[in-house]
This record gives C-alpha cells, sequence and structure tokens, in this order.
C-alpha cells in the first residue's frame, strides 16, 4: 500500500510538470533560443550588446513593476491600459531624456559613470556569456513571481571587483531596514485612523490626481536609480541613435507591461492586504517615494529598489496584522509567511547574482575563493 501510494504521487508530481511545461511552451522556447542566441554571439561586441540590452529592457521593466508600478496598476484596473501606458511612458521619456542631456550622454544620473570619467561598472569590449544570459535568468525568475533584485543580478556580472557587489549590497540592506521601520512605525500607530477613513468604499475623487502625481514621482526616481540596470548593456555616454534605441525599446516595452496588466510578478502585490485601495497604494507610494529620495541623493552608488519596496510592503503588513483588532494568530501567520516568502526570494537573486558575477569575472571569483579559504 504504502509503494502503491508512493507511486501514485510521484505520477501526480509528474503529471503536474509536463502540464506546467506544456503551458509555459512559448516561454520556454523564448529563453531556449535567446540562450542559443546568447552562445552564438558571445564574443561579437556589437551584436552582443544589443541582444544584452533587448533582454535586460523586458527583464528589469517587467520584474520591478511589482515595486514602481504593482500598486498604481492595481489600484487602476478600470482604467484603460493605454492611458496608463502612455502616462507612464511620458515620464519614462522626461526623465531619461534629462539625463542624457544633462549628464553628456549618460542615461543613469551617474550610477554607471562617476564624474571624474570612471566606472566600477565598465562597459566591456567583448561581452562574455554570463553577462548575456544574465536578464534571461531574471525573466526565468520573474516567470515564477520572485521579487528579486535587478540590480544585483545585472549589475553584478559587470562589477570590476566584488567592491562594486559590496557598495550595492551595504545600501540595499540599509535601505531595507529602513524601509521596513519607518512603514511599520506609519501604518501600526496610524492604522486606527487610517482604518476608519478607509472604511467609506467611496472616495473623493481627489485621491485618484493625488495618486497619479506620487506614482509618477515614485516612476521617476525609480527611473533615476534603477535606468543603470538597463542601460548597463550600452556605452556608458550614449550617442543620438544610441539612446534613440534605448528611449524607444523601453517605452514599446511598458507598453506590454501594461497591456499584460503586470503579467505572473503582480500577484506579490495583488496577494497584500487592501492593496486596490486608491488610498492605501497612495499611501504606501508615497513612503516609498521619499525614501527613495533620499537614498537618490545620499551616494551615486546603485541600490536595490527592490530591497526598499520589500521593507515598505513587509513594514505595514506586519504593522496591520499586529494592529488588527481580529482574534486568533491565522492572518498575523500569513502575514509573516509572506513577508518571510518575498524576503527568502529576494536572497536567492541575491545568491544567483553572486554565483552569476564570479563566474563572468575572474577577479571576483578569486577574491570569493580567497574569502571562503581565510574563513575555513
Amino acid at each position: 500500500m504504502v509503494v502503491k501510494s508512493r507511486r501514485k504521487s510521484q505520477n501526480k508530481f509528474y503529471l503536474n510538470l509536463l502540464e506546467a511545461l506544456a503551458r509555459e511552451k512559448v516561454f520556454l522556447s523564448v529563453i531556449l533560443v535567446g540562450t542559443v542566441l546568447a552562445a552564438i554571439l558571445t564574443g561579437y561586441g556589437q551584436s552582443a550588446m544589443w541582444l544584452g540590452f533587448l533582454f535586460a529592457a523586458y527583464a528589469a521593466v517587467a520584474n520591478d513593476s511589482i515595486q514602481s508600478l504593482g500598486t498604481f496598476i492595481e489600484s487602476n484596473g478600470d482604467k484603460k491600459w493605454w492611458m496608463l501606458w502612455l502616462y507612464v511612458g511620458a515620464i519614462f521619456l522626461i526623465t531619461v531624456s534629462f539625463s542624457w542631456f544633462y549628464f553628456d550622454g549618460d542615461v543613469t544620473y551617474q550610477r554607471l559613470l562617476n564624474p571624474d570619467g570612471t566606472s566600477k561598472y565598465p562597459h566591456p569590449e567583448n561581452f562574455s556569456f554570463f553577462q548575456i544570459v544574465a536578464p534571461l535568468v531574471l525573466l526565468i525568475l520573474t516567470r515564477l513571481r520572485m521579487p528579486v533584485s535587478t540590480t544585483f543580478l545585472l549589475l553584478s556580472v559587470f562589477s570590476a571587483d566584488s567592491s562594486g557587489i559590496t557598495s550595492m549590497v551595504g545600501k540595499s540592506v540599509s535601505g531595507y531596514a529602513l524601509a521596513f521601520i519607518l512603514s511599520f512605525v506609519v501604518w501600526y500607530f496610524s492604522y486606527d485612523i487610517i482604518s476608519r477613513f478607509f472604511k467609506k468604499r467611496k472616495f473623493h475623487r481627489a485621491w485618484t490626481i493625488i495618486q497619479w502625481v506620487v506614482s509618477g514621482s515614485l516612476w521617476s526616481v525609480w527611473i533615476m536609480q534603477d535606468g543603470a540596470n538597463i542601460a548597463v548593456f550600452l556605452p556608458r555616454q550614449q550617442s543620438g541613435f544610441q539612446f534613440f534605441i534605448f528611449a524607444a525599446t523601453i517605452f514599446v516595452g511598458l507598453g506590454l507591461l501594461f497591456y499584460l496588466r503586470g503579467d505572473k510578478i503582480q500577484q506579490v502585490v495583488s496577494e497584500k492586504i487592501r492593496i486596490s485601495d486608491v488610498r492605501a497604494a497612495t499611501l504606501i507610494d508615497f513612503t516609498y517615494v521619499i525614501l527613495l529620495i533620499y537614498k537618490l541623493f545620499i551616494s551615486t552608488v546603485p541600490m536595490s529598489t527592490t530591497w526598499v519596496f520589500l521593507g515598505v510592503i513587509g513594514g505595514r503588513e506586519i504593522a496591520v496584522s499586529l494592529s488588527r483588532k481580529k482574534k486568533g494568530k491565522r492572518h498575523k501567520n500569513k502575514a509573516f509567511k509572506l513577508i518571510l516568502k518575498d524576503f527568502s526570494y529576494a536572497m536567492i537573486g541575491l545568491i544567483i547574482s553572486v554565483a552569476l558575477a564570479s563566474a563572468a569575472n575572474k577577479s571576483i571569483r578569486t577574491e570569493i575563493f580567497r574569502f571562503f579559504s581565510e574563513l575555513f
């Protein structure tokens, strides 16, 4: 009986696996073709550069939609997708155009290019296989609804040495902690007022205007922080033609993102408590944008905005679960499990990022081996 039961469960597992593969056959085909193209074009400078950029353009925007645009998409489900796209797309074009003009071809607000012309993430003449496939790895993790850090995953493989990675990690960890604490304090100590105010299903039309202004500001600041994740494949100072391709590609990609309403990764936002309420979404975005602005001006070191976003969402979830008057621990346990799951996925992304960086860069690989040899 035991053997029969075990065999039955194994057959069920294989059947579910085959069904999942059948559902994702188009996506898996894209990943397979992309990997083959990456292997073929490795060592071909310009061709490899544009291929990697195309992968990164969609992968980064699709994964990061949960943090910069997720609450905006969730709370505007009644709006036409193309209205949201044109609004967000226009902000994107204005933001990157300003950086391109002001910083003489640099679209990253000096996240990749220091004022003296040096960079911790130099643009390679020949791209390695691991640099090109890094965005494909991000696409796979996105498909699995894992909110991993695009900053770690895409910039780590371009880092000249381990200091480029450690500086990112340090700034991101402090951003997560600060976001978690601030969000917890805001929602815990104002929960009674907020819950009474939000009980009314109807809200003033001004809230929609406020949310669009706050979300637009958040999106613009996010581009200043994370635009480097996409532009890392292109020269640190882009020509007019390169800038046109860069801007047009992402603008079209945003259209696809809004047409799909955030796609798979949107569930990370949808499963949270009452995010569809425009007032709650606005408060979350406001907390998030304040933190990003603070981190933006404190240094030009790239930072994982995903970690900051998870801190904002995590602090809110814990605060709300502790403040609710419902008996029992079910909702509290659910909140803690959600936060643990999101944080675990973020850590998995960090581990994969370091592994890819060490595979792509011999100096980083040597430093990691030296660290573990000294440790043990």
